[in-house]
């Protein structure tokens, strides 16, 4: 099958869940082609990004006479299909509140990536966020006719569902898929009862090569690593908080800081004035191997997350035999369990520092059982080969179905023209 894959940013250091998906079904002997709106904001330091970065087309990034043209061939070739796109991306853009500016973009972005994947023969659409992606996507089959699915990873898109159209990007979709139960029951909320069937469970995957697994000596007996992008919902401000109180207690421990983001500059002051210096570390955006490495010296992965989908960066750290420390919200539980880490009351800064203290006094052995058992667990629910061979089949079924409705569409106007049409004969063929 012919599959394109779209999103807002690709590649960029947090979607390497992408990237193992698309090579997944690469392996299974699809063809990918990858679409994405823009590059990355900042440069990028990981050689498979880079790699995927040639591979990508942007929309942000072709010539507006290339865009012009592909405008006035959609007008003059498809004017009805265009003048219903026009009336979906107003439908859009009164949910977002009269935002036309933005939507006119959006039918823009449309109408030039629907050139593109009829150019490319493409058979299947799938979209990863159901933020701007996806309404561009719904715009792209309204043009086209090409089916097209969404990923729902959450939180943005539970944040504002309503103003998203949630339920009319699920309803227009082939199928719609969220990576945990926790994301389906969220967006089970917003669609309509006769869409919940479209609604499935593939949860992000990790292949079971990745690590390789680190053995729990060569950790350092007081580091723990926190991975993530430096915004509101990662918790990184109090995760300050709870390294301040074990360090007025004279705990002796290291706290490394892995990514980058709009409140570097909070934090480097936070660490200031909480007199964290000698603490904790930012290491800023770094490449794959390095964050292997980061959590690979670590005792255990932190991530206080006030909002979460289910961080693949858990899923990576007890691939790696890593126990995790996290927040007990969104889809955490489903995979954090006692024996693999602890969890924590989001926003409780002493619940936060007491499980960094447990984590660093536990014995190598006991860290041993746990980092061994987290690795099961991770390889049992989030193998990357059985997440992309239930996309495929699901794909396969929406193709199924998109063809039988292409024929009856064509027996009907079969029987409208009657048996001496010979083209609508040969098209029923």
């Amino acid at each position: 099958m012919r599959i394109g894959y779209f999103t807002n940013c690709y590649p960029a250091p947090s979607h390497t869940f992408i990237r193992r998906e698309l090579i997944a079904l690469e392996q299974r002997g699809h063809s990918l082609v990858r679409y994405a709106i823009r590059r990355a904001a900042g440069p990028l330091v990981d050689r498979d990004d880079i790699a995927e970065e040639a591979r990508t087309r942007y929309l942000l990034h072709q010539s507006w006479r290339a865009g012009l043209l592909c405008c006035a061939l959609t007008l003059m070739r498809r004017p009805k299909s265009l003048m219903r796109a026009a009336w979906v991306a107003i439908h859009f853009c009164r949910l977002a509140g009269h935002a036309y500016g933005r939507h006119l973009a959006y039918l823009y972005e449309a109408i030039l990536l629907a050139c593109w994947c009829r150019r490319d023969g493409i058979e299947h659409l799938h979209v990863h966020f159901g933020t701007n992606p996806a309404t561009v996507a719904c715009l792209v089959h309204t043009l086209t006719g090409i089916p097209f699915s969404l990923t729902i990873h959450g939180p943005e898109e539970f944040d504002r569902p309503e103003r998203l159209g949630l339920e009319t990007k699920v309803a227009t979709a082939a199928f719609a898929v969220t990576v945990s139960s926790y994301g389906r029951s969220q967006l089970l909320r917003w669609a309509r009862l006769h869409d919940w069937r479209k609604i499935h469970i593939v949860p992000c995957g990790i292949e079971e090569a990745f690590g390789p697994p680190v053995a729990t000596d060569a950790a350092e007996p007081q580091r723990l690593v926190c991975v993530g992008r430096l915004c509101e919902q990662k918790g990184h401000l109090l995760l300050l908080e709870a390294a301040q109180r074990l360090s007025h207690e004279g705990v002796d421990f290291k706290l490394v800081l892995v990514g980058e983001g709009p409140l570097r500059g909070e934090i480097e002051r936070r660490v200031k004035e909480l007199g964290l210096q000698n603490r904790v570390e930012l290491t800023g955006t770094v490449s794959q191997d390095r964050v292997r490495l980061e959590i690979g010296r670590a005792r255990a992965l932190v991530l206080p997350s006030f909002a979460e989908g289910l961080p693949v960066v858990l899923m990576e750290s007890m691939a790696m035999c890593r126990p995790v420390i996290a927040t007990y919200i969104a889809g955490i539980p489903e995979l954090v369990t006692p024996q693999t880490g602890l969890l924590v009351p989001a926003g409780d800064a002493q619940a936060l520092a007491e499980a960094m203290r447990v984590m660093l006094d536990l014995d190598e052995e006991q860290l041993a059982t746990m980092g061994a058992a987290a690795r099961q667990r991770v390889l049992q629910r989030h193998d990357v080969q059985r997440s992309a061979a239930t996309l495929e089949a699901l794909m396969a079924a929406a193709a199924i179905r998109t063809r039988a409705a292409d024929v009856s569409l064509l027996r009907r106007r079969f029987a409208v023209a009657g048996p001496d049409d010979k083209a609508v004969q040969e098209k029923v063929r």
